[in-house]
């Protein structure tokens, strides 16, 4: 039996007027998504414990079975085993966004125009990225290029005392009441203003500002925490995995995790991104000996904080095209028994522009136990089905083994 996750980054979302009170995930056309509902369990889950953020951190480890009141330890650690860095136990690690902040007089009353400093390519970011790493950087202060926009702050011995807020929850909104708090609160923010002194004028965004992209102005740090201690995926579960995904954070838990984490060309992190090359990537995996394959896709996600509904119904119906229906007919071909998982970690809902807990639909399927299931995917048919999973973190053991019991 193979196991395949295909997981639509906030694919989840609420209903929206301009759809006639439809969801996106309601509206898309996904023949092969629904035509699976049909013959498969559908329900609702929980991947967001109460009490913690509705991150992606926090909802994929739900997702991959990893309970996140015992094994999260911060968003930027499992990054930075993605970017390759070793840390110590004492080190303090920090996601380092270069976002785009404009109008005002003062850093403070800056607005955030945008988390991603316009897709910043990663190219660009990299000579950003550098050029701070030798201006702010010292013996216990360590910053590391990433992906895009997404980068990693290392302080030596560093304190995990001061408060954050993630950019993309800000967008559009004035930074003043969004700056890092708390006793070390003020070190980060003197960083952010400095790392603003130096990026204003740096030929990349000159450049960038001329071509009428957005210019990476300032840093921003958040999801602080340090060296998490991930149990390996095989030895939890039985199955050798693969991880397959476009950003830092997948990637360092695949690595964390012991998995198979190749690169995919064309992988984004966004609408753009090659839907069909992260299929054939785990069609090569599955024939390569993985038992179990987690294709994680960004797009929904992006799209999501974006407020762009007409690109998060596009990437739902090229994930439904290219990876549901191809992996699909390609596996159904090859006549060994499988199981498909579908489903979100967490709403990104356009009209908020950022992550919220509600419980997310998923889908599974088996090939050897077709079922009586939904007329559709969406977020109300998996409600009306009455399954119920309360601790994402069980669905995983569920999926590979037994299946959930009607509440």
């Amino acid at each position: 039996m193979k196991y395949i996750v295909i997981l639509g980054d906030g694919m989840a979302d609420y209903p929206v007027g301009a759809l006639g009170g439809k969801t996106p995930l309601e509206k898309a056309h996904k023949p092969n998504i629904d035509a699976l509902a049909r013959v498969s369990e559908t329900g609702l889950c929980k991947t967001i414990p109460d009490g913690m953020k509705p991150g992606s951190d926090v909802a994929n480890l739900s997702v991959l079975g990893y309970d996140p009141a015992r094994y999260y330890t911060g968003r930027s650690p499992l990054e930075a085993a993605s970017i390759g860095i070793a840390l110590k136990d004492t080190d303090l690690t920090l996601r380092a966004n270069l976002v785009t902040l404009s109008g005002g007089d003062a850093y403070e009353t800056m607005t955030m125009e945008d988390y991603s400093a316009g897709e910043i390519s990663t190219a660009e970011a990299k000579t950003l990225v550098n050029c701070l790493a030798e201006r702010l950087g010292n013996e216990t202060l360590k910053l590391y290029a990433g992906v895009s926009y997404r980068h990693c702050l290392v302080v030596e011995n560093g304190k995990n005392d001061a408060e954050f807020t993630p950019p993309h929850d800000i967008s559009g909104r004035k930074i003043a009441g969004y700056l890092p708090k708390g006793a070390g609160g003020a070190f980060y923010l003197d960083l952010m203003k400095r790392s603003y002194e130096l990026l204003k004028d740096h030929p990349v965004n000159v450049k960038r500002i001329k071509e009428g992209k957005r210019p990476a102005t300032s840093l921003w740090f958040w999801g602080a925490g340090r060296k998490p201690a991930l149990d390996a995926f095989e030895e939890k579960f039985g199955k050798k995995g693969t991880m397959i995904s476009a950003v830092d954070l997948l990637k360092g838990i695949g690595k964390l995790t012991g998995m198979n984490v190749p690169d995919v060309a064309g992988a984004t992190g966004n609408y753009d991104t090659d839907y069909g090359g992260k299929a054939r990537a785990a069609l090569r995996a599955l024939d390569g000996g993985s038992d179990f394959c987690y294709i994680h896709i960004e797009a929904p996600d992006e799209c999501g904080h974006q407020g762009d509904l007409a690109h998060k119904i596009f990437s739902i119906e090229q994930i439904d095209e290219k990876v549901v229906g191809f992996l699909k007919r390609e596996l159904d071909k090859r006549g060994e028994a499988y199981s498909l998982l579908v489903m979100p970690d967490h709403p990104t809902p356009v009209a908020v522009k950022t992550h919220v807990a509600d419980p997310v639909p998923y889908l599974l399927y088996r090939s050897d136990e077709e079922k009586s299931g939904a007329a559709e995917y969406s977020e109300r048919a998996a409600k009306k089905s009455g399954i119920f999973v309360p601790r994402g973190c069980e669905l995983m053991e569920r999926f590979l083994n037994a299946p959930v019991e009607k509440r």
